[in-house]
């Protein structure tokens, strides 16, 4: 008995462990407040069940910060037209993404402006908001 009970416990804590980490959008973003960066990525992580992107981008003083910028799941970035070589360590990208509520550097990508000049949908769980300035920077 103590077996079985000790498997239905595993059990039930290996079930739990996705859900647990998994979060809703607005348990950690601010949907009101926005941010546009322009910059360059240094890492991808395109992962489940969310992919991340770094980005170094300037802040108001010239000094260079590490933006961790949360996107969609792979399986909703390959239904956006992404592919997991859309973006690429050096690539120069424009993102407008919803902040952290934590007022860390991190952010819900809702689009971005890919280096071959294409804006893409993000694919996130937050709502897409007013980032149509993503899509207009450089446009001819």
């Amino acid at each position: 008995m103590t077996r079985l009970c000790s498997l239905a416990l595993l059990l039930a804590f290996a079930g739990a462990w996705p859900i647990a980490a998994h979060h809703s959008f607005t348990a950690q973003y601010d949907a009101a407040k926005q941010l546009t960066i322009v910059g360059t990525i240094s890492k991808v992580e395109w992962t489940n069940p969310h992919t991340f992107f770094f980005v170094d981008a300037k802040d108001d003083q010239g000094r260079v910060v590490n933006w961790t910028v949360e996107g969609g799941a792979p399986n909703v970035l390959y239904r956006e037209g992404w592919k997991p070589t859309t973006l690429k360590v050096g690539d120069q990208v424009t993102v407008t993404m919803a902040l952290a509520k934590d007022g860390s550097n991190q952010g819900n990508a809702l689009l971005f402006k890919l280096p071959d000049g294409r804006c893409v949908f993000a694919g996130t769980s937050g709502p897409q908001g007013t980032a149509t300035d993503t899509c207009t920077v450089g446009r001819r």
